[in-house]
């Protein structure tokens, strides 16, 4: 079969791709080299993933944010809290994650430098909140050489709580968890704005994505309200500043391989045309 020939250049980013697997933007080449440079002082730099409040209040200082997701954790509101979301008589439920083999829980990583962003975290979420940090793998929604994320995963910093924490409520009925947040609220606002602001956050960052849980758990919640006559704008408090997430998606980049999950098994058939 005869193949007509294109005379065409190729893009230099895609070049060095091919040539040496470099996925860096070359424009930022100078700023890598300069990090290396630098990587004896006391910058600490890390990547921190949040899938609770830290999706859209982070409250500390970061350079990138980019969604995506871990494996091997499901989210699940069984986390008490005392101070921020609700009171030592009248805990209220927040998010943490649960090992499941073939869970999958979106939310963002945080890029972070210097400590106190880290000192700020430490205090929020293990001193008042009762989470252990851990390290686990972080997939992004979107490859690219704009991100450390250009087809592998990396170790990100998250916090979860476990069942031997004192804040630890553990499992309920739906209803009766949607009943308590219903309830509920802290010097940080009402218990229903965490709800409610998280299934915001995922249906309009991630709208491909499930948890049903969380969704399942909105809606009861919502119903709750409405049986008692509780309008939504009064337990929601201000709106948070809106953060730009996955930047890189707007600048030119190599053909990467984007990650998915649970991806349903089909067979092709092959046809000779």
């Amino acid at each position: 079969m005869a193949h007509n020939n294109h005379n065409f250049q190729l893009p230099d980013h895609f070049i060095e791709l091919f040539r040496n697997g470099n996925f860096v933007d070359p424009d930022e080449d100078a700023a890598i080299q300069s990090n290396q440079l630098n990587a004896n002082d006391d910058t600490t730099v890390a990547w921190v993933f949040g899938y609770g409040s830290l999706c859209w209040f982070p409250g500390f200082d970061f350079s990138k944010c980019i969604t995506g997701y871990i494996r091997g954790y499901s989210r699940r509101f069984w986390q008490g809290n005392t101070t921020h979301r609700g009171t030592e008589e009248k805990p209220g439920r927040v998010a943490t994650l649960i090992e499941d083999k073939e869970g999958i829980t979106w939310g963002c990583a945080y890029k972070i430098s210097g400590n106190t962003a880290l000192e700020y975290l430490k205090q929020r979420e293990c001193t008042l909140g009762g989470y252990a940090t851990i390290e686990t793998k972080f997939y992004p929604r979107v490859a690219s050489y704009d991100t450390p994320f250009s087809g592998e995963a990396v170790e990100v910093l998250m916090y979860i709580a476990t069942p031997t924490n004192v804040h630890w409520l553990g499992e309920d009925t739906p209803q009766n968890i949607a009943t308590q947040i219903v309830e509920c609220s802290g010097s940080t606002g009402h218990n229903v704005e965490y709800l409610i602001r998280l299934a915001i956050f995922m249906r309009e960052e991630i709208p491909d994505a499930e948890d049903g849980n969380l969704f399942e758990l909105e809606y009861l919640v919502l119903e709750e309200l409405q049986k008692r006559q509780i309008p939504l704008w009064s337990v929601m408090g201000a709106n948070p500043e809106r953060i730009r997430r996955d930047s890189h998606e707007n600048i030119r980049r190599p053909p990467s391989f984007e990650f998915t999950s649970r991806i349903v098994e089909r067979k092709l058939r092959c046809l000779n045309i």
